[in-house]
């Protein structure tokens, strides 16, 4: 076999066994929705947020920075989504937070999204649990 060959056959074998890198994990069951689903959202802290989604589920956004303008009053989130109509991961959000009424946006690069199990849910203090309607 001529070098090329066997340097080809190694390429295709070690992208056929390795990981992908920069590609989420895979999605376990439920964890996707659809972005219409998306209702409310609060901020205990500058890094974490969390959001309930249709029917009756929650989850939590880790930031990979601070993002302080979250716990400004009257702030709000400017989410865009581009592509498909489903968030599954971190890397579906586009996420930045605004001063009402035309305040400057603060980008916030959300690092990982956790479905939060109806326990862990339940276990989130009143003031920082977001509405489920």
């Amino acid at each position: 076999m001529s070098r090329p060959v066997v340097l080809t056959a190694l390429l295709l074998l070690a992208i056929a066994t390795g990981p992908v890198y920069g590609q989420p994990p895979a999605a376990g069951p439920n964890a996707c929705f659809f972005v219409t689903q998306f209702r409310h959202w609060k901020a205990p802290d500058d890094k974490t947020i969390y959001i309930s989604v249709l029917p009756d589920r929650y989850y939590r956004l880790d930031l990979s920075a601070k993002c302080p303008a979250l716990l400004w009053p009257a702030s709000h989130l400017v989410t865009v989504f581009r592509g498909a109509d489903t968030v599954c991961s971190a890397l579906d959000w586009d996420l930045k937070v605004s001063q009402a009424p035309n305040g400057i946006s603060e980008p916030c690069i959300v690092c990982k999204m956790t479905l939060l199990s109806p326990a862990e849910a339940d276990a989130i203090p009143p003031k920082f649990k977001p509405a489920r309607f």
